[in-house]
């Protein structure tokens, strides 16, 4: 397969890129990449795909959300972290799914704040429970038989994420986190989100 993964030099693109690059040509593309490709930027999706031509998987592993307690938040960091965060990826779906093969999928990593309160992480619960819903629905509409699923890890297994909010919560080893999205990718599930 040709998998394009968005947001590969980060520390979940990296495991899945990596995993991923075992058995199947990858393409790891960041807004840093050439060519960029950008979630806030829906043009740098089109270009960038009409640069690296059909795949048969894209997956995301782009996009964060600031994480403030509520009383820090203004409208303004909360619009920010639903862009990167919720409409980058929707806007992935729209404008990517022409480039993807038939029978392909997309795969999006959302995260543990859509199910489990973590400290100052309101935006990302936000961002990620939107995400999960928009998988759900979008799964059931999508043509030619793309498939469309998400990965919600914990915090991964040795991220400086521990030490800010997650303490207490199990992290996942990158090998489970690894085999979760080569699941969504090489598995036929559609419309699922797989918690790690």
């Amino acid at each position: 397969m040709r998998i394009l993964v968005v947001g590969a030099t980060g520390q979940v693109g990296a495991i899945v890129a990596g995993a991923l690059g075992e058995r199947h040509e990858v393409i790891g593309l960041s807004r840093s990449s050439d060519p960029r490709l950008d979630l806030l930027d829906a043009d740098s999706i089109s270009a960038a795909l009409t640069r690296i031509g059909r795949v048969d998987a894209v997956v995301d592993c782009a996009g964060g959300a600031p994480f403030l307690p509520l009383r820090q938040l203004t409208s303004e960091l909360v619009l920010a972290g639903v862009r990167t965060k919720m409409l980058g990826k929707v806007d992935l779906l729209l404008h990517g799914h022409p480039w993807v093969a038939d029978g392909g999928s997309f795969t999006f990593t959302t995260g543990i704040t859509a199910r489990r309160v973590v400290p100052g992480g309101s935006v990302a619960a936000l961002a990620n429970g939107a995400i999960e819903s928009f998988v759900r629905t979008a799964a059931t509409e999508m043509p030619r038989g793309i498939r469309v699923n998400a990965v919600s890890p914990t915090v991964v297994e040795g991220s400086d994420a521990l030490a800010h909010g997650f303490r207490g919560f199990d992290p996942v080893a990158a090998s489970v986190l690894a085999a979760a999205f080569v699941a969504a990718v090489e598995g036929s599930a559609n419309g699922r989100v797989i918690e790690v």
